[in-house]
């Protein structure tokens, strides 16, 4: 999976490998000459008393001291270049992924997981890449040269060197045989320490208010414990490996002194040769502890590639054309909605959320929604953006399957208040302007005031330039709920759809709102989704939901004589509303 991936993300950029892989053979090529350059110095210059051979190879050796360090800069700056571009292009692809995906896609994975994917997962991936193309060449040509220049200076003393490298070798697979299951553990507890911060972050009030902080402590302070756990004993082997790898290698270095010695008492070996040999054999050791460090890497690299593919591989459901139909679609409606026989159920799930869904929104009416909690009211609503995709059944806005159209051409059409009202962090008119990037400031003032929203914006310090936090803390619920709905206003749409978005608002502020949008909305099709029975006594058409099927459907007085359901609802909201 990794070196797929690897291979994937550096197709543009073959140029700029093959430059690395140039310039540390070139760097590798300086430091293999350097010891044998010493040797001859040691061995035909200082013992010969030759000065002339000693300045001639010292002058040399400068010069491959330049060239290496020059080479060693070129590929450090190239590696990371291309490294923080596959860094770049990753978070863009994931990016894109998720803007892509449906919510129920996104759920499958969960915000926190994707988020630590994101940030943490491609952050690994880089910190391998650039490993990677330090030691791209450099390792393997350091070690096999190393140990055939070590054979060349004395091949019965380079036997000791052959020794050592599958010795080491086999502790390396060893170790990182082990990794594996760790890191890939490892990135699973950090989505969950990522998703318990979460958690307690945006619930902070609803915790201090149930006087849960120590549970929450104590929660939080488990999965800490277990990550914790997890990472001291991957980085309890990485640090092992070191110690082992020097004791080996020193015990080759005293053998080959020991050896060596006794070959230059016997005048079979000269002085220079064995300085060169335990040069090499400290090249190898660099080497090897180079391989060390990439491999030490790869295995958490190889499970955040794993994660990182199983985003990029879901192919977005809301993203799916489906083909074209036999006949033409009917362009008369409008923005007008039909859903036919709609079903939507989640994957594994034991019953439907919607179930057998069938009525037609003309342009030019309201359509309203009503029924208990989890009656799939929210569900309905998302099906006509795709949102989500139906199970089975036609969604058609304006004669067309919504399936048909690409979402963004689709969700150009229709202009939506959430049923959280998210707002994002920057100013009160960049949040407006996400409906309507080109909109002037008297057209967000006249969105403003049809949500009866001027006047508190006109309070504040700066208006519309205000700052406005993440998710919009700092304002109260009613003054988010207006400002979502003054955003959807900017809008020229065909299809409106209000997701319980007058709740947080009072009955005067809301009885003001509706009075204020009714011209706007004349033309266009309308879903409005709401728990209060006041807001959509008027609508042209009540759809009554229980337990995901549509059990009634009418105006207000005819569900009041047709509908049991209906009737429960509004009686004991009446009831509710009558009580001083």
């Amino acid at each position: 999976m990794l070196i797929g991936l690897m291979l994937r993300l550096l197709g543009e950029h073959r140029a700029a490998v093959w430059a690395i892989v140039a310039l540390q053979v070139v760097q590798t090529a300086g430091n293999l000459l350097l010891p044998t350059l010493n040797a001859s110095i040691i061995d035909d210059g200082i013992l010969a008393n030759q000065p002339g051979v000693i300045l001639g190879l010292g002058g040399w050796m400068l010069v491959l001291t330049a060239v290496q360090a020059a080479a060693a800069l070129g590929a450090g700056y190239l590696g990371a270049d291309v490294a923080m571009k596959i860094g770049h292009r990753l978070r863009r692809e994931l990016f894109s992924q998720v803007q892509a995906m449906s919510s129920q896609e996104i759920g499958t994975f969960g915000t926190p997981s994707l988020v630590t994917r994101a940030t943490n997962d491609v952050q690994q991936i880089q910190t391998f890449a650039v490993l990677v193309f330090t030691m791209l060449a450099a390792a393997p040509v350091m070690g096999i040269g190393g140990v055939i220049l070590a054979v060349q200076q004395n091949a019965a003393l380079s036997a000791v060197v052959i020794v050592i490298v599958p010795v080491l070798v086999l502790i390396m697979y060893l170790i990182v045989r082990r990794l594996i299951p760790l890191y890939r553990q490892g990135q699973g507890l950090i989505d969950g320490i990522t998703r318990i911060l979460r958690e307690q972050i945006i619930g902070a009030n609803v915790i201090r208010g149930f006087v849960r902080q120590k549970h929450e402590a104590a929660r939080f302070a488990e999965a800490n414990r277990r990550l914790t756990r997890n990472n001291l004993q991957s980085a309890l082997l990485v640090a092992g490996m070191l110690p082992m790898i020097m004791i080996v290698v020193n015990l080759s270095s005293v053998a080959v002194v020991w050896f060596g010695g006794h070959l230059i008492s016997s005048g079979s070996m000269e002085v220079g040769a064995l300085t060169a040999v335990i040069a090499y054999i400290l090249q190898i050791l660099l080497a090897i502890m180079m391989a060390m460090y990439v491999f030490s890497t790869a295995p958490r690299a190889a499970v955040c590639a794993e994660r990182i593919q199983d985003v990029l591989d879901v192919t977005p459901a809301v993203a799916a054309v489906a083909p074209a139909p036999t006949a033409a679609p009917s362009t008369a409606d409008g923005g007008g909605v039909q859903f036919s026989h709609v079903w939507f159920a989640y994957p594994g799930a034991e019953s439907p959320v919607l179930a057998d869904i069938s009525f037609t929104a003309r342009p030019g009416t309201t359509t309203a929604i009503i029924g208990a909690t989890g009656s799939g009211k929210t569900t309905l609503l998302n099906l006509l953006p795709r949102f989500l995709n139906a199970t089975s059944g036609e969604v058609r806005l304006g004669g067309t399957d919504v399936r048909t159209l690409p979402p963004d051409q689709l969700r150009q059409r229709i202009s939506a208040v959430p049923q959280h009202s998210y707002l994002f962090s920057g100013t009160v008119a960049s949040n407006l302007r996400m409906a309507a990037p080109e909109a002037t400031e008297d057209q967000l003032w006249q969105a403003l005031q049809l949500a009866q929203a001027e006047d508190f914006v006109r309070g504040l310090p700066e208006g519309l330039q205000a700052a406005v936090a993440q998710g919009g803390a700092g304002l109260s619920g009613g003054q988010r709920q207006r400002l979502c709905i003054a955003r959807a206003m900017l809008r020229d749409a065909d299809l409106y759809l209000f997701d319980d978005s007058f709740s947080a608002l009072d009955h005067a502020t809301e009885a003001a709102v509706r009075q204020a949008l009714a011209p706007i909305l004349e033309a266009a099709t309308v879903l409005m989704v709401a728990e209060r029975i006041p807001t959509i006594m008027g609508a042209d058409r009540i759809l009554v939901l229980e337990e995901g099927r549509l059990v009634a459907q009418g105006t207000h007085t005819e569900l009041l004589a047709l509908s049991p359901t209906y009737r429960e609802i509004a009686e004991f909201q009446l009831a509710l509303d009558e009580q001083p």
